[in-house]
């Protein structure tokens, strides 16, 4: 077991470990358990957050054991580099990995848990959410900071945004944190990281507006790469869908 813990829990390393050593029996089950797992556990009166990353295929159990840092170290290092620009994520605690001499096993990603008020999926499915189109603007505002500062969030999706209410203000922390760039991003990159996001015109009108306030690029520049990524991600996205369940019909009618 390998593991590092930020220096302000250090004292809690013995507690730490044991929620990893028996996060199959213990901690409570919380959010989606479709790719990795994730469990709440209580650390001092705090709510922590540990995320368990499922063990990869055998090729990349050799590429992270020699060659690349695990998902679970990148999301460590990842939450404390956006700390230091002064971008939301929840507060990052600790990383733990599992390997052999020659493989790459388990990975768990520990931060605390941090309650909110929505995500931006919400914004996608209910439109008369209060104050939507100030949370929208507020959000692009948000993402032209994280493009200011040379952060691709290349998982900029709707349930990876964590949104708090605070007055008439809003506040933005990043989830699901393993895969970053950082570098300076060309206009092309920055309006693309908006693809994901939603499949409604008028949001995207609304995101391009307000983009373009933000950047003082042209508005119909913006818009016009913003919409055709979003309907090119969409149409990758279907099709990926229709083929995996294709797949899957054959195999259970094999």
């Amino acid at each position: 077991m390998n593991y590092m813990v930020n220096s302000s829990f250090s004292k809690d390393s013995e507690i730490l470990t044991d929620c990893i050593t028996h996060f199959d029996t213990k901690g409570e089950p919380f959010g989606n358990q479709d790719r990795n797992s994730l469990k709440l556990f209580d650390l001092n009166g705090m709510t922590i957050n540990v995320k368990s990353f499922r063990t990869p295929n055998l090729i990349n159990q050799i590429a992270y054991r020699f060659f690349r840092k695990s998902k679970a170290q990148r999301s460590f290092e990842y939450g404390n580099w956006l700390q230091s620009l002064d971008i939301g994520t929840p507060q990052p605690i600790a990383y733990y990995e599992f390997k052999t001499p020659l493989l790459f096993k388990k990975s768990y990603y520990i931060s605390q848990q941090l309650d909110c008020d929505l995500t931006y999926r919400e914004l996608t499915t209910d439109f008369n959410y209060p104050n939507h189109e100030a949370i929208l603007r507020a959000f692009t505002r948000f993402t032209y900071k994280l493009h200011q500062k040379k952060v691709h969030f290349l998982d900029h999706s709707p349930g990876n945004t964590l949104i708090k209410t605070e007055g008439d203000s809003y506040a933005f922390f990043l989830v699901d944190l393993n895969r970053m760039e950082f570098k300076t991003l060309d206009f092309e990159t920055r309006i693309k990281n908006f693809s994901k996001l939603t499949t409604h015109k008028f949001m995207v009108e609304i995101m391009s507006d307000e983009y373009s306030k933000c950047s003082g690029e042209d508005y119909n520049a913006i818009f016009d790469i913003m919409w055709s990524e979003t309907e090119a991600f969409q149409n990758r996205y279907h099709r990926k869908r229709k083929l995996k369940n294709k797949i899957l019909f054959w195999r259970r009618n094999k």
